[in-house]
């Protein structure tokens, strides 16, 4: 009789925590299926689509209040929770306050309190200062997007602990080697400012040496480097009559 009330006791609690894992899974899907609808693959955003698709955005963002990585969280689960948080942040701004022609027309987007996970209010300053700078991982500013025509672009895609290592590298390569944003030569670098504002995040200070890692045309050491004007324009598609413009 008491080896039956411990086999109900462990079914009990093994139902209760497969109950608890699945409430609190996090599920990027609606978020990856928002981006796909509406981002071009050249990081272009359809923020009206956004807009018409509210509903569903804002389920999916009010779930990661409550779906959220805990302690034993592994890594890559944890920076793909935070990177699309951040982004979904951002997005949240511009398709609350729109139309705006760039994310400075709102008011301390950089500070505002947009959510809040087990008590604590979180801004686009806390989770980059205060939680993925302190993974230690440098690559992550090019999978973060602001919004702006020089910001990394916004993937088509969620990011997920599958794929979160492969985006870091392919997104950094793409950067750095994308004339958009980086004009490198032998002799002469002019780079992204992302450089200049968190320049002792690449390999602590030393920023050739790291763009030489992912860049095709490498740098001389000996070089010096400026950095290109930061163009805060919207990274919002054009239409016209509500037709898509084609380059």
């Amino acid at each position: 009789m008491k080896k039956l009330y411990i086999c109900f006791g462990l079914i009990v609690v093994s139902s209760f925590f497969s109950i608890s894992t699945a409430q609190n899974r996090i599920d990027h899907m609606p978020w990856d299926q928002l981006l796909l609808l509406n981002v071009s693959t050249d990081g272009e955003v359809n923020y009206k689509g956004f807009i018409r698709d509210k509903f569903l955005f804002n389920e999916y963002f009010n779930s990661l209040a409550t779906n959220h990585p805990y302690i034993n969280t592994p890594e890559n689960e944890k920076l793909a929770y935070w990177v699309n948080l951040y982004n979904a942040i951002v997005m949240k701004m511009v398709i609350d306050n729109y139309p705006v022609t760039s994310i400075n027309d709102i008011k301390n987007p950089w500070k505002q309190k947009q959510i809040v996970i087990n008590d604590t209010s979180y801004s686009l300053d806390d989770i980059e200062h205060n939680i993925l700078r302190k993974m230690n991982e440098p690559r992550i500013h090019f999978l973060l997007s602001c919004a702006a025509k020089s910001s990394p672009k916004l993937w088509n895609r969620a990011y997920t602990a599958r794929n979160v290592q492969q985006a870091l590298q392919e997104k950094t390569v793409e950067y750095i080697n994308n004339r958009n944003y980086n004009r490198i030569t032998a002799q002469d670098a002019k780079i992204s400012k992302v450089f200049e504002w968190y320049k002792n995040d690449f390999n602590e200070g030393d920023v050739i040496k790291f763009i030489n890692t992912y860049a095709t045309t490498k740098i001389d050491p000996r070089s010096t480097i400026s950095y290109l004007e930061y163009d805060w324009s919207l990274n919002e598609k054009k239409y016209v009559n509500d037709v898509t413009v084609t380059k």
